[in-house]
């Protein structure tokens, strides 16, 4: 469901729908909680009421704490990959450049095939959650092919030779680094901690009594809005191949890797 709605709707659209979802449960909540129970403008269970939404908001507050920076940590984790498994590629590409003519066009070859096997079909397999190794596993195997059947001859071209044999390792490392990435989600239970814990801390404020109606939905909605936009967040970056925040796979298309692409 989560995955479904980052792809289909943007992140202001989201914001829009689980803020003001929030927001309205909150106001609607708060007025039945009024008129079910009308002693409570009073506020004589504020105390109480105070105590209860300081305790479980604080212990909200750190697990959404550690929740927001683990994915924000992961997100960029994610980026570095990309960015990394990219750059070794176009340092293929260069130190083909010492090659012969025949053995560089088939390696360049073969490069190409690869970014656009990663950007055109796997890609998309990742955004919708269905990473597959498979997708690039033949390009990967071709990229192999090539440079193994250069042969190095004089002391340049072996050097060279090396370079791109260890950026080609880091490529396939990287590779399944970036798959795992995509099939990386948010546990089961720092989800039911993070969601469910927004579902318990809500219904407390309309405990919370002011005898001015307008002030108590205020103060409602404010709580309400708070938790939605952590929700947006943590929703937002939970998955790292999907959404507005989505990690892009520009840098197969730039810098010596730029001349695959029309």
């Amino acid at each position: 469901m989560i995955l479904w709605m980052l792809n289909h709707l943007s992140t202001f659209l989201l914001g829009v729908v689980l803020v003001g979802g929030f927001v309205t449960l909150a106001i609607l909540g708060s007025l039945a909680a009024r008129r079910r129970f009308p002693h409570l403008a009073g506020g004589e269970h504020n105390e109480m009421v105070g105590v209860a939404l300081g305790m479980f908001g604080a212990i909200y507050g750190i697990i959404l704490a550690f929740v927001v920076v683990t994915l924000w940590t992961q997100l960029e984790n994610t980026q570095t990959i990309v960015a990394t498994e990219a750059t070794d590629l176009a340092l293929v590409v260069r130190s083909a450049d010492a090659f012969p003519p025949a053995d560089r066009v088939r390696l360049d070859r073969a490069v190409g095939d690869y970014v656009h096997a990663v950007v055109d079909v796997q890609w998309p397999l990742m955004r919708e959650g269905r990473p597959s190794y498979e997708a690039t596993a033949e390009q990967t195997r071709a990229l192999y092919t090539a440079l193994q059947s250069f042969e190095p001859a004089g002391p340049r071209s072996e050097t060279f030779y090396g370079e791109a044999a260890g950026r080609l390792n880091d490529v396939a490392a990287q590779r399944r680094a970036r798959v795992t990435m995509a099939e990386s989600a948010l546990p089961m239970l720092l989800q039911v901690l993070v969601y469910g814990g927004a579902l318990v801390i809500l219904p407390l404020t309309f405990l919370f009594g002011l005898r001015s109606l307008k002030m108590q939905l205020l103060f409602v909605s404010a709580v309400a809005g708070l938790i939605g936009f952590s929700l947006l967040l943590v929703m937002a970056m939970d998955r790292p191949f999907a959404g507005d925040l989505a990690v892009s796979p520009a840098p197969y298309k730039e810098a010596a890797l730029a001349q695959f692409w029309p």
